[in-house]
């Protein structure tokens, strides 16, 4: 449940707040909400930071993918514990710093990260069902 409270902001970044919210068709509220959790996120995980995209925004590494991406990987990639990382990291070109830093910002941001692996998935089988109705069309 969120808790009332009360900051004092110079007007500059009070306007510069609404503009923004405005651009993005939110409340102001919530768009402080997102920026602040975005920045303590983004504190705390140096080398994360997040981007906008049609799904909307989402952790991603610095120069990299999202994470999201890497955690994909490091799900369907063989061996255990570094061996597991090293073989992502062989794989996607990434330093193994960037796949340990991904698995962090997982462990603590579970919930985030399994929401846009889902979507992905969900609109992966959307495509695929889109194909095959497709070439059934045109083989028959």
């Amino acid at each position: 449940m969120a808790r009332p409270t009360s900051f004092r902001l110079s007007e500059e970044l009070l306007d510069r707040l609404e503009q923004e919210a405005a651009a993005s068709d939110t409340s102001t509220t919530s768009l402080v909400a997102s920026l602040l959790s975005e920045g303590i996120t983004t504190r705390r995980f140096a080398g994360v930071v997040y981007r906008d995209g049609p799904t909307g925004r989402r952790a991603a590494l610095v120069g990299g993918p999202d994470v999201w991406e890497v955690i994909r990987d490091v799900r369907h990639a063989r061996g255990r514990g570094d061996k597991r990382l090293a073989s992502v990291a062989a794989t996607t070109g990434l330093p193994l710093s960037q796949v340990r830093l991904a698995v962090d910002f997982y462990a603590a941001n579970p919930d985030e990260v399994d929401h846009r692996i889902e979507a992905d998935e969900r609109e992966s089988e959307r495509v695929r069902t889109l194909i095959e109705r497709r070439e059934r069309l045109l083989s028959s």
